[in-house]
C-alpha cells in the first residue's frame, strides 16, 4: 500500500471513522467534527477529512449520532397509508414528504392493505428505528397500544380518519357533506334512483360518505332502497360486477355515486362495456388521473389532499418543536368538479 492510498478493508465492511481519520493524518474527534459540521475546524483540514471520506466512501451513522444528540432526534418520521400505489395514497405522501424535505428530514413510508395487524406491527417497527414522528392513515379501530410511546415522546399526526381509544391530533376531509353534495347534485338532474357504491361499511370514511348519502336521500323525500347499495371495499374488479349487478336490475338505477375512487374507476370501465356512460349519470368521491380526459369526463367530489398532507406536516413538526397546545381534528373541506358524467340527466342526454 503506497502513502495517501486508502487502507485494505473486508468488502463487506463499511468504511470507519478511524479509518478516515487515519487517512486524513487526524484526530477521531476532528473527523467527527468535520462530520456534525462544526464550524470552527480549519477549512484546510476540514477539506483534507471530507477528500479522505470520499475515498473510502464514507457515509456517517445517522443512527449512532443522534443517540449521541441530547434531544436523541433522528430526523425521520414515518408514514403509514392505505396503499403508496394508490392515487390518494401517492398525493398525500408526496405532500408531506415535501414538507418534510424543507427540514432535511427523511420520510419512510408503508402499506396498511386496510390491515389493523399490519398498521400495529409496521407502526411498532418505525417506533424501533427511533422516528421521531408518525403520519398515519388508520387501519384498525384501538389505537391504544400506541400510548406508552406517545407518553414517551413520539409526536402523532392521524389523515383521513380520526384515531380511537388515543387522544391525537387528526386531519380528515368533509366525507359526509361531500357525499351530500355529490347526491344533491344527481338529485338535481332529474335523478330518483340513485345507485351507492363504496368500500366497506366499517371504515370510517366510507360509513361518513353512506350517511351522507342517505340523509341526503331523506331531505329529498327519496325512500332508500337497499337494493341498489354495494359495500364492495376497494377494488375495481368489485366494482365492475356490482355495477353491473345494479345495472341489471328490473327497475335499475340511473345515477350513480362511487365513494372511493378505485371504486369509482371501476364503475366507469362498467359503464363503457355496457355502452351506458352517456346515459347513466355518475359522480364520485375522489378525484384520479385521467377522470378529466375521459369523455364525458367525470364529475367527482375533490379532496383538497394537498390541504390535509401540508396540515399534518404543518402540526407534527409544530409538536415536536414542541407545541403542547390540546390535540385538535382539521376538518378540510371537498369540492364538487364537474366535468359532465354527472350532469347527465334523468332520461339520458340531452340533445341541444
Amino acid at each position: 500500500m503506497t502513502q495517501g492510498e486508502p487502507p485494505p478493508r473486508s468488502p463487506r465492511s463499511r468504511p470507519t471513522m478511524r479509518e478516515v481519520a487515519a487517512l486524513a493524518g487526524v484526530a477521531i474527534k476532528t473527523v467527527s467534527r468535520v462530520v456534525n459540521g462544526v464550524p470552527t475546524v480549519d477549512p484546510l483540514i476540514a477539506a483534507r477529512v471530507r477528500e479522505a471520506a470520499d475515498k473510502l466512501g464514507y457515509r456517517p451513522n445517522l443512527t449512532a449520532s443522534s443517540l449521541r444528540r441530547g434531544d436523541g432526534r433522528t430526523s425521520m418520521i414515518g408514514m403509514l397509508v392505505e396503499d403508496a400505489a394508490n392515487p390518494f395514497s401517492a398525493a398525500l405522501t408526496r405532500t408531506v414528504e415535501n414538507a418534510a424535505r424543507e427540514r432535511g428530514v427523511l420520510v419512510l413510508v408503508g402499506s396498511l392493505d386496510e390491515n389493523a395487524e399490519r398498521e400495529r406491527e409496521l407502526a411498532r417497527a418505525l417506533i424501533d428505528r427511533r422516528v421521531d414522528g408518525l403520519v398515519i392513515v388508520p387501519a384498525g379501530r384501538d389505537h391504544s397500544y400506541l400510548i406508552s410511546e406517545q407518553r414517551s415522546g413520539t409526536c402523532m399526526v392521524f389523515v383521513d380518519r380520526e384515531p380511537s381509544l388515543l387522544d391525537a391530533d387528526a386531519v380528515v376531509s368533509d366525507n359526509r357533506q361531500g357525499a351530500i353534495t355529490a347526491v344533491n347534485h344527481l338529485l338535481k338532474a332529474g335523478h330518483r334512483r340513485i345507485a351507492y357504491l363504496g368500500d366497506r361499511a366499517s371504515i370510517s370514511t366510507a360509513a361518513q360518505r353512506f350517511d351522507g348519502y342517505r340523509h341526503a336521500l331523506e331531505l329529498a323525500h327519496i325512500e332508500y332502497d337497499d337494493g341498489i347499495v354495494r359495500h364492495v371495499g376497494a377494488s375495481e374488479e368489485a366494482a365492475v360486477a356490482a355495477t353491473e349487478q345494479v345495472l341489471s336490475l328490473p327497475d335499475p338505477p340511473t345515477a350513480l355515486f362511487t365513494s372511493q375512487n378505485l371504486v369509482t374507476i371501476g364503475a366507469v370501465r362498467a359503464l363503457r362495456s355496457l355502452g351506458l356512460q352517456d346515459t347513466v349519470a355518475h359522480v364520485g368521491f375522489d378525484d384520479f388521473p385521467l377522470a378529466d380526459i375521459l369523455s364525458p369526463g367525470i364529475s367527482v367530489i375533490a379532496q383538497d389532499i394537498e390541504q390535509v398532507g401540508s396540515t399534518a406536516a404543518e402540526i407534527l413538526f409544530a409538536r415536536l418543536d414542541g407545541d403542547q397546545s390540546p390535540t385538535r381534528t382539521v376538518t378540510v373541506p371537498t369540492r364538487l368538479i364537474e366535468r359532465g358524467s354527472g350532469e347527465i340527466p334523468a332520461g339520458g342526454p340531452r340533445h341541444d
